[in-house]
């Protein structure tokens, strides 16, 4: 796997459109979409590439804050972590104030460390179901990666090892139930597609609810 993206353009020459430096530049011209927040998801298959492209695009950003929703699901509610999510960083996000989360342990199986996320004009939230029904009134921007999911699940397997088979099997029946009563990919603006030569944005299909 490839995660470079195109570099940038010569000094006074202009940009490629489709960079990630072209695409920050579009997502701090949006309008707050939470108080004073741009909250811009990354959705994707598991193992589609969303934390290696939002490190990327954080980086091209200023290292604008990623949540990680890892972070707030657990082995038990791998899709319910809605609630965490509002309570945790939407609402402070709305008053304009620091978002406190507790952390999950996939070790331990507890949420542990606190950590803070600071209210910056861009932040991005990645994971499985980023871009779910009940998140996408609050985003200023939906992106979606664009790999299918046998693709995805390969690469995520070949990452992991054989000593997460057992985990993998039952993340792959939960992630296929919940794109069947909730998908992202139709509500997507943009479809981003890694090639060798680094990342590419095609217009995605932009479903309104």
């Amino acid at each position: 796997m490839n995660d470079r993206f195109r570099p940038p353009a010569p000094p006074g020459a202009p940009e490629p459109p489709g960079t990630l430096n072209a695409l920050a530049r579009r997502l701090r011209a949006r309008p707050p979409s939470v108080g004073p927040v741009r909250l811009v998801a990354v959705d994707g298959h598991a193992g589609s590439g969303k934390t290696t492209f939002s490190g990327r695009l954080s980086a091209a950003l200023g290292d604008a804050p990623v949540l990680h929703l890892d972070d707030l699901a657990t082995h038990e509610e791998l899709f319910e972590w809605t609630g965490r999510l509002r309570e945790w960083i939407l609402a402070p996000f709305a008053c304009g104030e620091p978002a406190r989360y507790r952390v999950y342990d996939w070790v331990a199986r507890r949420f542990t460390d606190e950590r803070v996320l600071e209210p910056a004009p861009v932040v991005l939230v990645e994971g499985v179901g980023a871009g779910r029904r009940e998140l996408r009134p609050h985003l200023a921007c939906l992106l979606w990666m664009e790999l299918t999911h046998e693709g995805s699940w390969e690469r995520g397997q070949l990452r992991d090892g054989p000593g997460l088979t057992d985990f993998w099997d039952g993340w792959k029946r939960a992630e296929r139930e919940h794109f069947t009563t909730d998908p992202t990919r139709p509500y997507a603006e943009l479809l981003v597609l890694e090639r060798p030569e680094g990342y590419e944005l095609l217009p995605g299909p932009r479903k309104t609810d």
